[in-house]
Parts: structure tokens; sequence; C-alpha cells
């Protein structure tokens, strides 16, 4: 095994001057060794996994666990207003991404039904007829816009509040709050008064459809008696917050990588049916949800590494996604590479559910919005865009575009 020299505290996630870039440091620990010890701030030595072969073996082995109630949670960069480790948190009823089997196979053999690949092709023309309503309203703009707020946030926002049933209309609750759970720099005071503030207004939700059921994803969970209503506001915090935050970040992501790669938007424009392989490739390349945790349970072999008992794993997809023993010339976009394999929606039992969902809107989206605005430039320099570094997913705050108006 090679000699264990802990890498200094800190998960390098300082971006570079590209927007679309990795951060340096996880590109050369990945090359240099793709299991890395590292030293967090408290002292506790874990580990950063960055190679994609790696980082599919542990997502498939559920020794890695994704429980927080079973070890200390270890901070793995300096976050003002954070302890560098915190006490075991409790878990949260529902909540399955953060479970293991068999806890979490019960919940989520619940929700399969709903997210299967034929169900969601069903919903493909309804999503469509979304996209343009919106892209109607977005035509009506007088530009500059911000393709957040006009476009790349409603679409998935209107998308899983109509499967949910969450009112649309309450929009500014639920994004306002999932928003500020996603913040990195915050107390955890902070962190929960936003969770809390979800919760409550979940909970209200819930028990009304568990009273007077309707004809939705939530009405038909709030049926099953083997659910309680705290597990109902779990499943229904984790479906909402990840049923808009990731799609959204995307469209708005991917609308910059690809105004920033003319040649790569021209090819599009010219032949739409790249429109499939180009999200892929736009899943692989920016990797917008990057950063897992896992804990090991045993003493597990990982790419010649030992990592021990108790040891706390980061993962990260998008060092996993440019990795060129993977992908061929993995900092390239490339509309036309067939992205197959990339980890963007996890991999294993927490694979994610919703990832056909996602793919129906985001290739109804880019479809839709090249289609309809055939000169979308960005309306300030590419420099002035600000990102979501101080998220925890990954992205654009705002994306100023504009257009000829025909």
């Amino acid at each position: 095994m090679t000699q264990t020299v802990p890498v200094p505290h800190g998960l390098p996630m300082e971006r570079n001057a590209d927007p679309f870039a990795p951060p340096r440091e996880i590109t050369r620990l990945r090359e240099a060794r793709p299991v890395s010890p590292m030293l967090f701030p408290d002292g506790h030595e874990g580990w950063l996994v960055t190679g994609y072969d790696a980082v599919r073996k542990l997502m498939a082995d559920t020794r890695f666990s994704s429980r927080q109630d079973i070890g200390i949670v270890h901070v793995p960069y300096e976050t003002p207003g954070m302890p560098a480790a915190t006490e075991p948190s409790p878990q949260i009823p529902g909540l399955f991404i953060a479970m293991d089997p068999p806890d979490h196979t019960r919940l989520r053999r619940k929700l399969t039904g709903a997210f299967t690949v034929k169900r969601m092709k069903q919903l493909e023309e309804h999503i469509v007829d979304i996209t343009e309503r919106q892209l109607d309203e977005m035509a009506r703009l007088s530009p500059p816009v911000d393709l957040v707020k006009a476009f790349a946030l409603p679409v998935p926002s209107l998308v899983i509040c109509e499967l949910l049933g969450v009112p649309y209309a309450d929009r500014a609750t639920f994004q306002v709050n999932s928003a500020q759970f996603l913040v990195k720099d915050q107390t955890l005071e902070e962190k929960m008064a936003a969770f809390g503030a979800m919760n409550t207004y979940l909970a209200e939700l819930v028990t009304g459809k568990r009273a007077e059921p309707g004809d939705d994803l939530l009405s038909d969970l709030a049926r099953d008696d083997d659910l309680s209503i705290e597990e109902l506001v779990g499943i229904a915090f984790l479906l909402l917050l990840a049923g808009h935050e990731t799609t959204a970040n995307m469209l708005a992501l991917g609308t910059f990588a690809l105004l920033e790669h003319p040649e790569q938007l021209a090819e599009l424009r010219a032949d739409p049916d790249l429109i499939p392989d180009a999200v892929e490739e736009l899943m692989r390349y920016l990797s917008v949800a990057d950063i897992f945790y896992r804990y090991a349970t045993d003493d597990i072999e990982l790419g010649g590494e030992t990592i021990g008992k108790g040891s706390t794993v980061v993962v990260s997809l998008l060092a996993a996604n440019r990795d060129p023993q993977r992908f061929d010339n993995p900092d390239t976009l490339d509309v036309h590479r067939k992205a197959r394999g990339l980890v963007s929606f996890g991999h294993g039992v927490h694979q994610c559910l919703g990832q056909q969902l996602a793919r129906i809107e985001m290739r109804a989206g880019f479809a839709g919005l090249l289609r309809r605005f055939p000169t979308l430039a960005l309306a300030i320099p590419a420099d002035e865009v600000k990102l979501r570094t101080d998220m925890n997913i990954y992205g654009v705050h705002e994306l100023p575009v504009t257009w000829t108006a025909r």
C-alpha cells in the first residue's frame, strides 16, 4: 500500500478563472492519487475520492454508509460560523438519501413506480408544453433579461410543483428557503432555520393531502398508511429540493457553457437531433452536484488504499466525470460525445430517482431555447457572470442574456 501522506486540511474547492473547469487541486489529486488521504480541520484523517473507477466502486458498496447519525460529521473546508466537526445528527424521517438499506429500500420503493421511464415518457409532451409556455413568457420581455429568473428556474419548478401537488403560487416560500439551505458559508442555526421553514410549510401541505387527497404524487403517498406524516414531509422536502434546484442550475449553467462554446452551439442549432447527447455531455462536463459524503462502516480496500472503519469519505463526481481514464479529452465540451457511464446522477442504490424527469426537462429546455431564440447571447462579459461558488449546487446566480427581436 502507498505511504499515507495526508494532504493539507481543507477540500480544494477554489474554482479557476474558467467557470466550467474543476478546481486545479482536485485535478492534480486525481492524477497523483485517485483515493487520497485528507486531513480535516479538526485533525481527523479522512479520504477524498476523485478517480472514476474508485467513485463508481465506492457508490456501489453499501459498506460506505450515507447515514449522518452514526459518526462525527467532519466539515472538509473552513466555513465561518461552522465547527470543524459536529456530533452525529439525528436521522430525519423520510430523507432516504441519508439512509442505508433496509430503511432506504422501504421508502425508495414507494416512489419507484412514479418515476419509471414509461411514466416519464407519458409526461414528456406535457413537460414540453410547460417549457413552451415559459418561452412564450420570456419572449414577451424586453431584453436583456435574467435567464435564471425568466426560464431556468420556472420550468423545473412548474414541473415538480405539478407532479407533487405543490401550489406554484407558493414558490417564493420554497425557492427562498431551499436556496438558503444550500448556502455553504452559514451557521448551523441559519441552515436549520431554512430547513424548519420548509418543513413547516410541507407538514401543513401533506397533512391536508392525507385528509383530502388529490391527483398528484404527494396525495398518492399520503394514502399510504405505512408512511407517517414526518416521513411524508421528509420525502416531500427531498423531492421538491432536488426536483428544481439541480435542473434549474443545469439549464442556466449549460446555456452559459454553450454560449461560451459557439462552435458547439452552432452544431446544436444545425442539428437538433444532437440535443439528447448534448444533455448527457453537459451533465458530465458541468456536474453541478459535485460533492457527496460517505462513512466507512468497516475497513474497506479501495483503489489500492485501505479506508479505515469510521473514516469520513468525500466523493467528487466532478473529478470522476473529468477522468481521462474514462473519457477521452475530458476537459473538452463535445456535443457529439456519447457520455455514457457519467456519474452525475450518482451510482448504486442512491442513483437519482428523478434522472429521467431531469433529462426530459433539459432536452425540452435546451431544444426550445435554441429554437425560439436563435440570436441568444450574453448581455454582459462572461467574467461578470455571478457564479454559485457559495452554494452546494454549482451554477450561476444570474445569467443576463439578450437577443434580436424578430
